[in-house]
């Protein structure tokens, strides 16, 4: 028997963006008594704001700063998992991060697939909040990954996504992996049938959305004026 799930919305807030309905299949990943199955790859706190996803991946290709990561925290309702870096920034500044996100309440760090084993290991000695290491290729030694102290394996292969998950998901039956989805839900239930527990959804930026709302006021008045 299907059960009957009563929605709740607001007239302001309804205008938000929606994951696909489709990651409802994955497991999800259990983090602190947390489910998670969405995670929103932004840094825009608007969007942020403004989404159903159950998480937020925030990982942005500059220096992380700390008052960045306390940006999004303070406008975030849901869980975030903060960059710390790992390609560019490295060593002991990265270890740093980590523990300064923690502080600042984060449920979660990410690191870039460069970063060292040695500093993952650092990490794991310092903080007590999920490692995320990023992985682009199935060449990448993930037991290593897994040894040095990795929580999670967050797979960002693009059109390679859903064979890496296979792979890494043959060698580790039961290790969390999350990975990025696709364009659609054909390559997003791909990607969660190939052994995803989470995907990442990247959202329309706010410039795009506001570009679509704009067309559409322009038709009403142009409507408008040939209609008198």
């Amino acid at each position: 028997m299907v059960k009957h799930v009563p929605e709740i919305q607001g007239i302001l807030r309804r205008h938000m963006i929606q994951v696909p309905n489709v990651i409802r299949e994955a497991s999800g990943i259990r983090i602190f008594g947390k489910r998670l199955k969405s995670f929103v790859f932004s840094t825009d706190v608007a969007v942020i704001k403004n989404t159903n996803a159950d998480a937020v991946i925030a990982v942005y290709p500059f220096t992380p700063q700390p008052l960045i990561t306390q940006a999004i925290m303070l406008s975030a309702d849901i869980p975030v998992f903060c960059g710390v870096g790992g390609g560019i920034t490295t060593g002991k500044r990265v270890v740093n991060l980590a523990l300064d996100a923690e502080f600042k309440g984060a449920m979660g760090v990410v690191v870039n697939s460069p970063t060292p084993n040695e500093v993952i290991e650092q990490m794991r000695d310092t903080i007590d909040i999920p490692i995320v290491v990023s992985v682009v290729s199935e060449y990448e030694n993930i037991k290593e990954r897994i040894e040095a102290g990795a929580t999670i394996i967050n797979v960002s292969g693009a059109k390679r996504t859903s064979h890496i998950v296979k792979k890494i998901r043959e060698m580790y039956p039961e290790f969390p992996i999350m990975a990025t989805g696709g364009p659609n839900e054909e390559t997003i239930r791909a990607t969660i049938e190939a052994g995803a527990n989470a995907i990442t959804f990247t959202p329309p930026t706010a410039s795009e959305i506001l570009s679509e709302i704009m067309i559409a006021y322009r038709e009403k008045y142009a409507q408008e004026y040939y209609s008198e």
